[in-house]
């Protein structure tokens, strides 16, 4: 069990200070990847660059979870 940080970036990092105990990494993704999809039900005007960052307790990034994905074609 370790505790993971969910900070917030959109050109200006909000940094999560509380965080939430995971059993691993691949919860704390699941958890990211919830959190967007609430941002793009709540909020459907495109944000920019908006991202969740996953931190684990040691400071180290462990995913980058998009909101507003790029939906540009692969070239």
């Amino acid at each position: 069990m370790g505790i993971y940080y969910f900070d917030l970036r959109d050109g200006v990092r909000k940094r999560d200070r509380s965080g939430i105990q995971f059993r691993n990494d691949g919860e704390a993704i699941s958890h990211s990847e919830i959190v967007a999809e609430k941002i793009r039900s709540d909020e459907p005007t495109r944000r920019g660059d908006l991202c969740i960052i996953v931190i684990d307790e040691s400071g180290r990034e462990v995913h980058r979870e998009e909101v507003f994905p790029s939906t540009s074609p692969a070239a």
